[in-house]
């Protein structure tokens, strides 16, 4: 065997160049993507009072209805929304919050992916590495019977 690595011919072909590009072009999109669309483009008039001071959560997370995700803006960022009340002003107000459940579904939908890929390419692998030993054992038995 050849000392160092070497890329495979097959790597650097315009066709499969063109679709890594592509394909990771997806992926920044995607990414970059949820991030500007997660921001709130409306900015408020006026802070609300848990960003300036000391809050008492007094309604745990819930989902908000299909209403309250219309109407209110602490509902559009996530879909949850927990009330608070600000001990400083007295005030009740609605804060976003995440969900512990859509986070677990989330976890386990990535746990899956990385399964599955991880099946995937074990499978390519092993294609592979048939695919290399038997291009070896070709050449072996060529050069015997060229001798």
């Amino acid at each position: 065997m050849e000392g160092g690595w070497r890329v495979p011919v097959t790597c650097c072909r315009p066709r499969v160049l063109l679709l890594h590009a592509l394909f990771w072009t997806l992926v920044t999109l995607r990414v970059f993507g949820s991030v500007l669309l997660s921001e709130d483009k409306s900015e408020s008039p006026a802070a609300p009072c848990w960003l300036l001071e000391d809050f008492v959560v007094t309604a745990e997370c819930s989902q908000c209805t299909a209403f309250q995700s219309k109407s209110w803006t602490s509902c559009a960022a996530t879909g949850y929304v927990e009330r608070v009340n600000c001990t400083r002003s007295n005030r009740d107000e609605y804060k976003s919050c995440r969900s512990f459940l859509l986070d677990d579904r989330l976890f386990w939908r990535f746990e899956s992916v990385l399964l599955v890929l991880t099946v995937l390419f074990a499978f390519l692998v092993v294609k592979r590495q048939r695919r290399l030993d038997r291009l070896a054992s070709e050449k072996v038995r060529r050069q015997i019977e060229s001798i």
